[in-house]
């Protein structure tokens, strides 16, 4: 059952299938030809793995995303950022990465954060003099922030697949999320002096800074008022999502009035969308995770490791690598759902405390948004910079390198994702 289980599903992958298609048609394929279980089993567990209280903070993070999206807080978060870093060598392109991890910790989607900070920062680079491929490069890259900082959707995902806090999640991608930043502003300075590409003519006054500041700071807000909602016991990460929703409803529509009535029903569709596609993918991937479990296959691979007498260090490296090749083909929601089961017994029996072990898995699939063929990344940022995904993935590869080298400094310092949640909890 095993080989038609996975050999149906690579066979999907391989013609080109949707990945959530191709996990209920390779589980609905093994159950009907195992003759073990009625197909009823199918409907019932696609309901069971989203009959799940806190996926419910997913569309509403969702939702709050496209609000402040639509709501023009882009332009003020990249005004923000140039008065701060703009006037360096290579200031657009620290621009671009300080503007993304500000949106990041509003959308939680690195799709998102490419397409909102990108159709402002990649025009305004190129005429500025940067080359367009690496403009488009740096954007990409910058987006994936999108994941890893919170509110992010896949750490979401994790907790729930782990059966951990979403709050501890959380607060685990904060440090990793600002390695990540300051590795792209010191690739952006370095790659900036090569080429010669210089900041703007003045450095931004003191009144500047506090004026752009003022400008943005609402939405700056946000993330504050979510993570410390919640380490504040005041409201549930679910509770947490509601109100961003409402602060964002009330910051883009009646604040900053960029959003009108007649625009809401487009954004809610949009958001429903969005949604819609992140739940059939953790339904059907909850399906395939529960016929693994029916057929052993987390407890053969737990014993493997374990018989094998590797240790953490080489566990961890080979962890590492099958997390990137999975980024590369499965989207992260669905390689959460199906390698959690799989992976993190043989973590924890190792030592590996589970909140390090979900910002190892996240980060190392948000590389996957930057890496072809599946990158969703890549092709935003290529189609804003109307390139071919082949020019701006030749473009890319350096910030693969440097995101694998932060994966490494996150896998073997642990203390980068587990001090803040501690330190929090009171430990």
């Amino acid at each position: 059952m095993p080989a038609l289980l996975f050999g149906s599903l690579l066979f999907c992958f391989a013609i080109g299938v949707p990945i959530a298609v191709a996990l209920g048609f390779a589980t609905l394929l093994t159950v009907y030809a195992s003759d073990t279980f009625g197909l009823v089993v199918i409907p019932q567990q696609i309901f069971n793995a989203m009959n799940s209280f806190p996926l419910m903070a997913i569309p509403f993070f969702i939702l709050a995303g496209f609000l402040m999206q639509e709501g023009g807080i882009s332009e003020r978060l990249v005004d923000f950022a140039k008065a701060i870093v703009g006037h360096l060598t290579g200031g657009l392109a620290m621009v671009v990465v300080v503007t993304s991890m500000f949106f990041a910790a509003i959308s939680g989607s690195g799709a998102a954060t490419t397409a909102a900070i990108g159709s402002i920062m990649i025009p305004a680079m190129v005429a500025a003099g940067y080359n367009l491929r690496y403009a488009g490069a740096i954007q990409a890259t910058s987006g994936a922030l999108g994941v890893i900082i919170p509110p992010s959707i896949p750490l979401i995902i994790y907790a729930i697949a782990a059966n951990t806090s979403v709050g501890d999640m959380f607060m685990a991608g904060v440090i990793p999320g600002l390695v990540i930043t300051l590795s792209l502003l010191i690739a952006s300075y370095v790659v900036a002096r090569r080429r010669g590409y210089t900041g703007t003519p003045e450095r931004a006054d003191l009144r500047t800074v506090a004026r752009s500041f003022s400008r943005a700071i609402l939405a700056l807000i946000m993330p504050v008022l979510v993570l410390g909602g919640i380490y504040g016991g005041v409201f549930t990460p679910t509770e947490a999502a509601v109100i961003a929703v409402a602060y964002s409803l009330v910051v883009g529509l009646v604040i900053y009035r960029r959003i009108r009535l007649r625009d809401l029903p487009e954004i809610f569709t949009k958001s429903a969308l969005t949604t819609a596609i992140v739940m059939i993918v953790i339904g059907t991937a909850g399906l395939f995770g529960f016929l693994l479990n029916i057929l052993g296959i987390p407890d053969d691979i737990a014993a493997f490791f374990l018989d094998a007498n590797f240790n953490v260090v080489m566990f961890l490296l080979v962890v590492n690598l099958l997390l990137l090749v999975a980024g590369m083909f499965i989207e992260a929601a669905a390689a959460i759902l199906i390698l959690t089961p799989i992976l993190l017994p043989v973590a924890t029996e190792l030592g590996v405390d589970p909140v390090h072990f979900g910002v190892i898995m996240v980060v190392n699939l948000a590389i996957g948004l930057i890496t072809p063929p599946v990158g969703i990344n890549l092709f935003v940022a290529a189609q804003i910079a109307d390139l071919s995904i082949v020019k701006i993935s030749r473009a890319i590869v350096p910030y693969v390198i440097i995101l694998f080298v932060d994966v490494l400094l996150i896998t073997y310092l642990p203390a980068l994702s587990t001090w803040l949640p501690g330190l929090l909890a009171g430990e």
